[in-house]
């Protein structure tokens, strides 16, 4: 006679814990992926979507960053006297700007 010689089986909860772990794996993939996406799709989104305002700073490690810090750098190194009168001749070439906001 012969004989029959079952291959060995997993368990239940083997196999279960195999699955959570693979499981585990595909979301922590995704989330890496979603950050990288998320910081470009930002920029691109409208404002009245949700996207960014526009008087938000520029991004940091861009050219357009460096040159705020040193202008801004340069705005907290003002007296304050003379900060004040630049921020009104400011105001009043660019006009008001509650014409444009949201409420």
């Amino acid at each position: 006679m012969t004989e029959r010689v079952h291959a060995p089986t997993m368990s239940k909860t083997f196999r279960s814990a195999v699955v959570l772990v693979a499981l585990a794996a595909g979301v922590s993939g995704c989330g890496t992926v979603n950050e990288k996406l998320s910081a470009g799709m930002g920029d691109t989104i409208p404002q009245w979507a949700g996207g960014l305002p526009a008087d938000a700073p520029p991004r940091p490690g861009t050219p357009q960053y460096d040159a705020y810090m040193k202008e801004r750098e340069r705005k907290r190194l003002l007296p304050a006297a003379d900060r004040e009168k630049e921020e009104q001749a400011q105001k009043g070439a660019t006009g008001t700007t509650s014409a444009g906001a949201v409420r």
